[in-house]
């Protein structure tokens, strides 16, 4: 490399790399801006994926041009160009595969919900994206891929009796995102009585995510096998009740009034109570020392009612003392016979 070719190569990639930091300083900001205005969440994820890249693609740019005015055998430029295509197209397809799989799982601006996707869809997606721009490369070479697409043909029959096992659970996770009744953040109970908010649906099993920040974790083959309580489908209200027992010398309607009045005092200053509820009481039945009935209760989530519950029963209990309403101890009545 003589003098003036070194000289040539330098200014090249010196533009490239001045070409990368200004997009990168002065475009990429504006199109952040830009995008966080917008109602759609989708254009903040593909701007943040293009500008990781910005900087590569300049400095590679102007590699490239700069290796042009080296003199050299024909042979090495065609594999530098070869280097340049096969970047270009990895790094547009890294790009593609983070924002289509990115898409499954962002939540909407100013919106605290869960997303209803989980990573299998993401890598998934991920896998198809990558595979083809896998092809796409080969192709470019000048490589024949129908040979290799026979070949994957043939060895994924054999990979698929291999791997029953794992491809049961894969296809029972693909199941269960399908039919949408299972979503991450789902609070849910099992048959077996496990129960928990679902963190992640993946290619191999389902975790679970109880209240002690602890993991179970669930093959998604059984768990589409068992019977499983969703408290967020279709609707994340929950109606609770709480049972109650006072005396027998007490003015059932005003055990009413009070306790009714109680619950909408809570609801005014809890905001886990749905506040347009019209909440309700029913007696039940003749206990052995008390006439119980339950107070129903309707709050916004399933796992709210933990805390509703606490509250209403100390708040019940002080009311119920303020108004003379007796909640009886058990009694029992023993009558003892002699024998003569």
């Amino acid at each position: 490399m003589t003098w003036n070719e070194f000289l040539h190569f330098a200014i090249y990639t010196g533009c490239g790399i001045v070409l990368g930091v200004l997009i990168q300083k002065l475009l990429i900001p504006v199109l952040h801006k830009i995008a966080a205005r917008s109602k759609w969440t989708g254009d903040d994820l593909i701007i943040s994926s293009v500008s990781k890249w910005v900087m590569a693609w300049f400095v590679a740019l102007g590699i490239y041009f700069g290796w042009r005015e080296v003199q050299m055998d024909e042979k090495y430029h065609h594999w530098v160009e070869n280097g340049l295509l096969i970047f270009y197209i990895f790094s547009v397809t890294w790009i593609l595969a983070t924002v289509f799989a990115g898409l499954t799982t962002i939540k909407p601006k100013g919106s605290d919900k869960v997303p209803a996707s989980s990573s299998i869809v993401g890598n998934i997606i991920k896998v198809i994206v990558y595979c083809i721009g896998f092809l796409v490369i080969l192709q470019s070479l000048g490589i024949q891929i129908t040979p290799i697409l026979t070949a994957l043909g043939v060895g994924g029959l054999a990979v698929a009796l291999a791997l029953q096992d794992t491809l049961s659970n894969l296809f029972a996770g693909i199941q269960l995102i399908s039919t949408k009744k299972i979503n991450p953040g789902d609070y849910i109970r099992l048959d077996s009585g496990q129960e928990g908010f679902v963190e992640d649906i993946s290619w191999r099993y389902t975790s679970l995510r109880l209240g002690t920040n602890s993991l179970i974790i669930v093959p998604n083959a059984k768990l589409s096998g068992l019977i499983v309580s969703n408290f967020f489908y279709p609707e994340q209200d929950f109606t609770m009740d709480v049972a109650i027992g006072v005396d027998y010398s007490s003015d059932l309607d005003k055990v009413e009034r009070v306790t009714l009045e109680v619950i909408r005092q809570m609801q005014e200053d809890r905001e886990e109570c749905i506040p347009n509820f019209d909440p309700f009481i029913r007696f039940q039945q003749f206990g052995d020392s008390s006439i119980n009935l339950k107070a129903f209760i309707k709050v916004k989530d399933f796992t709210s009612q933990y805390i509703i519950r606490h509250e209403f029963i100390k708040r019940l209990k002080k009311r119920y003392d303020e108004e003379q309403i007796n909640i009886p101890f058990p009694v029992r009545t023993i009558h003892i016979s002699k024998d003569e």
